[in-house]
């Protein structure tokens, strides 16, 4: 089955049933080390999720590890170009679950994204980025610890697909003419519209099963939260994208009003129920009016489809979600991208799960991070219905290869996911708690000692680690 890789002589498959995970209590589970300065992030990871695991279980649960290879290790074991060996794919689909530390991505040329192909072969179609503040962590924000909240970005598709073609070539320039002369003409909406013949080109497919199953996967998250934190965002720019990013929020809602309907209530839908509780004897128009401000003003066409939507949401679920029920139930609303960026800074506390696409996710997810410490603390998961890998959400900082300097916590902390995932909660705790005791102690790696107030001595990459397992029982 492999050509220069041999998995390990005792362990066990992860297999799933229904997207989720059955996982024995010795799994194997690949990892791939990853390109630059996961020659050091690497072993202190597996030192602290080994002893957590060790400290947990006391032998009864143990991961047998499985080395595979990608990027540039993988060149060197495989020969030149051979950045993503068929080894390793085969590694990862056959046990269920990996790990892997920052791969090299060239820019404007080259190789693809390794990550963007590793997620789009296996189907990885959830990438879930938690942002959570702990203690002590420098932060340029006053006021870190308010944001508490997990991204699901869409993996697979958007323009991230990669379906584009360069300026000038013929295929592209073929496009264009057909588009110019053929397809926008024949669109009335976009009039006299003209895509520049010079122009680059890409497309942005969003599919309403690759959006489904992201907020799918985002509700079903959201029922394990505690009672407050039970709300889930749907971020789009649909106000400008109508058929694209627009359609991402309505297929969310959706989904939520049918497959979730006793679960879910909207925050429209909310407000409605809202407002027959406090006047019972409202009118439908008097409740048209009250959720939308300028119901007055507008024609007496769009006034009768907002009084139906009122009418609609009484009649349907008033026995089951009002008298105040619906204050139980999860929270979907949709906010636009450029205003949930910041949303996040001046309302952090006000949002917990936020359900994307996959370029505003890419750009949130980085963002948030920040607020919270940056992304030496941002961990990060590629979850689908049969594999899910778990990886740094760093660069690879070639620069600081092999000095045992770099913070290993976003790989640490994306360990912690996948004990989670795989329902090891014992092992998680106890990484989590040993990481909020090191950096309140402030024992931490050069990006975050030289930021404290006062700063601090650095500890190295391995002593940070050490530093964490010491904590386990803080």
């Amino acid at each position: 089955m492999y050509e220069k890789i041999t998995p390990p002589t005792t362990g066990d498959r992860v297999t799933f049933v229904n997207g989720h995970p059955i996982v024995p209590d010795h799994p194997i589970i690949p990892f791939i080390r990853g390109d630059g300065t996961g020659i050091d992030l690497w072993p202190a990871t597996q030192k602290v999720l080994d002893s957590a695991i060790a400290i947990a279980y006391g032998g009864k649960r143990q991961v047998s590890w499985f080395k595979v290879y990608a990027g540039d290790e993988a060149c060197e074991q495989y020969g030149t170009y051979q950045y993503l060996p068929e080894d390793t794919l085969t590694a990862i689909r056959e046990f269920g679950i990996a790990i892997k530390g920052p791969l090299t991505t060239p820019i404007g040329g080259g190789i693809r994204s390794l990550n963007v192909a590793l997620r789009q072969i296996h189907d990885l179609y959830t990438c879930v980025r938690p942002c959570r503040y702990y203690v002590g962590t420098p932060s340029p924000h006053k006021t870190p610890e308010k944001l508490d909240v997990i991204i699901y970005r869409e993996n697979t598709e958007d323009i991230y697909l990669g379906i584009e073609w360069r300026q000038g070539s013929e295929i592209g320039d073929k496009l264009i003419k057909f588009l110019n002369e053929e397809l926008i003409p024949a669109t009335p909406e976009h009039k006299n519209k003209q895509i520049p013949l010079d122009a680059g080109i890409g497309i942005k497919p969003i599919s309403k099963t690759g959006s489904q199953r992201l907020v799918r996967r985002a509700i079903l998250h959201a029922l394990r939260l505690p009672p407050e934190k039970q709300q889930v965002t749907l971020v789009h720019k649909g106000n400008i994208m109508k058929y694209t990013e627009g359609a991402f929020r309505d297929w969310g809602y959706e989904l939520a009003t049918t497959e979730f309907r006793a679960e879910c209530v909207t925050e429209r839908e909310s407000w409605i129920l809202g407002n027959k509780e406090q006047n019972p004897d409202l009118t439908i128009a008097e409740n048209a009016r009250l959720i939308d401000p300028g119901y007055d003003s507008l024609t007496p066409e769009k006034q009768e489809l907002i009084s139906q939507e009122v009418q609609e949401v009484l009649d349907t679920i008033w026995e089951s979600h009002g008298h105040g029920a619906w204050k139980t139930k999860i929270m979907v609303n949709d906010r636009i991208a450029d205003s949930i960026f910041q949303q996040i800074q001046t309302r952090p506390d006000e949002y917990s799960i936020l359900a994307t696409m996959n370029l505003n996710g890419d750009y949130l997810s980085d963002a948030a991070a920040a607020i919270v410490g940056g992304l030496g603390m941002g961990p990060g998961a590629n979850i689908g219905d049969t594999c899910a890998i778990f990886e740094a959400t760093h660069g690879t900082a070639p620069k600081h290869a092999g000095l045992d300097r770099v913070n290993p916590g976003s790989l640490i902390l994306s360990g912690v996911m996948m004990l989670e995932y795989m329902g090891w909660q014992e092992a998680a705790d106890l990484v989590k708690k040993g990481v909020s005791g090191a950096i309140a102690n402030k024992e931490v790696t050069y990006d975050l000692a030289r930021l404290m107030e006062p700063p601090v001595p650095a500890l190295k990459c391995s002593e940070f680690a050490d530093a964490i397992i010491r904590h386990f029982g803080s």
